[in-house]
């Protein structure tokens, strides 16, 4: 069994800041579910979006095409 002052849970751009910020202080455990070039801070590609179907330059701008490209961003893992 492995024991630790702090536990984060998260390997996310949060998680591995406040394991940054504790670690001379404290023995850090960091748990993910994925690695954490995987965890959502590392693997977004833009910020936040939306279809806006008021833009004049995004004439084919639908929901659906949104949601597809959001799952396909996320290695079809957010579907």
């Amino acid at each position: 069994m492995l024991y630790h002052d702090v536990l984060i849970v998260g390997g996310g751009l949060a998680g591995l800041r406040a394991a940054v910020g504790l670690c001379d202080k404290y023995d850090v455990g960091l748990l993910s579910k994925v690695y954490p070039i995987r965890s959502h801070s590392i693997a977004a590609q833009g910020g936040i979006n939306a279809a806006l179907a008021n833009n004049p330059n995004a004439k084919d701008d639908t929901w659906e095409k949104h949601a597809f490209d959001t799952v396909k961003g996320s290695d079809y893992l957010a579907d």
